[in-house]
């Protein structure tokens, strides 16, 4: 098992199934429309098997959205078949698991990259042009908030436990210290500044 944790188990194993699983058609001449219907497939968390056919895991608020999915798909004149997979054989069933392991172990990987290649250089900037404002101490706190919403979100849709949780979360943690830390150099040069 990775060094990362795992969820607690719950009465029933996500890797087990059953599955959802959506398969649509749109029309051709409009890549908007499948782009449209893409985003808010993966937004979702949902696994493409293959062009056109996602599967999710079985859970009640993801039957819920995917039916909102199907209702945009036939605003956009296109066609879909649902259907919950209760059986899969075990190279499927590993597919799905795998896959959306791999999904978000990904999304993981971006938002640590996201800390250190864009928020702590970010600061690092400001440090360096001794920009201690208290306008710029907001505009991180943003960055910061957006990163932790990014976070909810990926946890959110993790349901397989995959790798990279804890590093996520350790680097959004190290992004708060180091904005408390400038909030706190900020506090330091405005006070002085005034005395």
């Amino acid at each position: 098992m990775p060094a990362d944790s795992r969820p607690e188990p719950s009465l029933s194993d996500p890797t087990q199934g059953p599955w959802l699983m959506l398969i649509y058609r749109v029309p051709n001449d409009s890549s908007r429309a499948r782009v449209a219907v893409w985003r808010e497939l993966k937004r979702l968390g949902g696994f493409y098997v293959q062009q056109a056919v996602c599967v999710l895991p079985d859970r009640e608020d993801l039957r819920d959205r995917i039916k909102r999915v199907r209702e945009r798909i036939d605003e956009l004149k296109g066609s879909s078949v649902f259907l919950t997979l209760r059986e899969v054989d075990e190279d499927a069933r590993v597919q799905f698991v795998e896959g959306f392991r791999v999904q978000s172990a990904k999304e993981y990987a971006e938002i640590v990259e996201e800390c250190e290649t864009k928020f702590f250089k970010e600061i690092e900037f400001e440090r360096f042009r001794g920009n201690f404002t208290f306008e710029e101490a907001e505009e991180i706190r943003q960055d910061l908030e957006k990163l932790r919403r990014w976070l909810d979100k990926v946890e959110a849709r993790d349901w397989m436990a995959a790798d990279g949780r804890d590093t996520a979360r350790q680097k959004v943690a190290e992004c708060e210290k180091l904005l408390e830390q400038f909030e706190a150099d900020v506090y330091d040069r405005i006070v002085s500044d005034h005395d």
